[in-house]
């Protein structure tokens, strides 16, 4: 399983900035792997994002604003979610994982 993390790397906004980094900051700490998709570079993933992200998370006007996560082709949510989650302490399983990785098992 992959957690995929779709951010923006040339954005205007100090918020989606914040946001990203604190994503990308959390799972780097807690040594979760994942992969980082700058969808300014790509389109073709930006177009993926956009078509992935159910409906019901898609807001009212303009498109979703990153950090948009999945777990592999699964939609885990947006910065908000994942805030709430790391508030309850039920990140692991907000990002579809079993349980956080043990520092043994990641120093194997």
């Amino acid at each position: 399983m992959v957690i995929k993390v779709y951010i923006a790397s040339s954005t205007g906004s100090v918020a989606v900035k914040k946001h990203q980094q604190a994503v990308v900051g959390f799972l780097e700490a807690n040594r979760i792997s994942f992969q980082a998709i700058d969808i300014t570079m790509l389109e073709e993933q930006r177009l993926w994002m956009y078509r992935n992200i159910p409906q019901e998370k898609k807001p009212e006007k303009g498109n979703p604003l990153p950090p948009q996560i999945f777990n592999e082709d699964c939609y885990c949510g947006d910065y908000e979610d994942f805030f709430q989650s790391k508030e309850n302490n039920t990140v692991f399983a907000f990002l579809g994982l079993k349980s956080q990785p043990s520092v043994k098992d990641s120093e194997a």
